[in-house]
This record gives structure tokens, sequence and C-alpha cells, in this order.
């Protein structure tokens, strides 16, 4: 291969290089906006706390929004479902639903109960079911996230569901409910009932800092093979 060749060939490798890692750091760039208008979303929805009815929780027009919520009814008899892979302040447990039943007859509702630790054997948690007739309020948000691959569950001995990553479509049948709405109910902090729990939407997942973070990462690595090409093709037209 000629000298000219290979500065041919190895600018064309170092451009490609340089536009795969711009391209990844504007996607990052991206993931950070989205997270952060998501995050002022809820914010401004928490603060006001204008509650709407739960069977905003089934509008497929806001299967991605978050609203606040409350309303009167009971938990169905039904398993818990207990989602697996849950991190809080450094510890691994699982966070807690239930099939909610309103009044008002719009269809259940899973409600998040909060968060419970796991031993290192993961011997889970016992949850009592939660009789009689309940006030519950809280965000309605889309489920938490479960990263790449699909989500499922397997029932336990004692019936209880041990979910990797919540589907409500998937979940209605095992529940013994008609169907579940597509978002779930993130229950108030401050109501005296459940387990540890915040209102955190970003739960196991990164903040939008972390990507700005890893743009700045990529930003950087296109910058640097740039850099390297300049330089060597500077060496190589030195006589």
């Amino acid at each position: 291969m000629s000298r000219g060749t290979g500065m041919v060939v190895g600018w064309m490798a170092a451009l490609l290089a340089i536009a795969g890692f711009s391209a990844l750091g504007h996607w990052q760039l991206g993931r950070q906006q989205e997270k952060q208008l998501m995050l002022d979303q809820v914010a401004a929805t928490i603060a006001a706390k204008t509650p709407v009815p739960l069977a905003a929780a089934a509008d497929p027009a806001r299967t991605r929004g978050y609203d606040w919520s409350a309303a009167t009814g009971h938990f169905a008899e039904a398993p818990a479902v207990l989602l697996d892979n849950q991190q809080r302040n450094g510890r691994a447990g699982v966070r807690v639903y239930r099939a909610f039943v309103p009044d008002a007859g719009t269809g259940a509702v899973l409600v998040e109960l909060g968060w419970l630790p796991l031993p290192p054997e993961r011997t889970l948690p016992e949850v009592p079911r939660l009789a009689g007739p309940r006030q519950v309020a809280g965000l309605l948000a889309p489920p938490p996230s479960h990263g790449i691959g699909p989500s499922g569950f397997e029932p336990q001995a004692d019936g209880t569901l041990l979910a990797i990553g919540l589907d409500p479509a998937a979940l209605a049948a095992p529940l013994g409910q008609p169907r579940l709405a597509p978002r779930v109910l993130k229950l108030d902090p401050a109501l005296d009932i459940g387990y540890a729990r915040d209102l955190d939407v970003l739960p196991n997942t990164l903040p939008p800092e972390r990507h700005l973070g890893y743009a700045v990462q990529w930003f950087a690595l296109a910058l640097a093979v740039l850099a390297t090409a300049l330089i060597l093709t500077y060496r190589r037209q030195r006589p």
C-alpha cells in the first residue's frame, strides 16, 4: 500500500470513528434533555397535586404522562407483585405492587406500595393484603423501565408473582383482573400504608447529569481521534 493510499484509508477510518463517537454524544445529549424535561414535568405535577380521577391511568393518550390522582376503593384479593432487582440506598430489594380496584369501576390499577430489602439468600418478604376500603393518592406514571429484554414474571409457592419488568397487560389475568391500566400509581409517601418509598421516577436508571457526562466523554473521544489523525498526517508529511 502506497503512502498516499494509507493516508486516505487512515483518514476514512478516523472520520468514521469521529462520526460514530459524535452520534453517540448527540444521543446522550438527547437522553439528558428528555429526562430533564420529564423530571421538570413531574416536579410541577407533585408541587400542584391537582388530582385527576384514577380512570386517567387507562387514558391511551397519557400512557407516557404524569398526573396526580386520588381515589377510594379496595385492594383486590390477588397476589402481590414483587419487582426484582430494585436498589435503594445501595441495598438490593424488591418493589411491591398490588392491584387496586377503585369504587368508580374504571378498572384496576397497579399501586406501588414501596420497597423491601432482600437478604443475601434472597428470601422473598411476606406482603399481607390490605383489606377493607382504602383511599389512595399518588403519582400516575409509566411502569418502571426494565432495560433491554422482555419483561416476565414467575409465580412463587405462596402465589406471589416475582417479576422482571412490569407489564400490566400481561399481569392482568394472573391477578384475576379483566384488565390493568397501562400506568401505575406511585403511592404518596405521606400515606401511612405500605413500605419505604418515594416519588422518584428514575429508580435504577441514569439521571440526566450522567447522560451529560457520557456525552462529554463521547465528544472527547471524537476530538482525540481528530487530534491523533492530524498529528499522524503532519508527521508523515514531514521530509
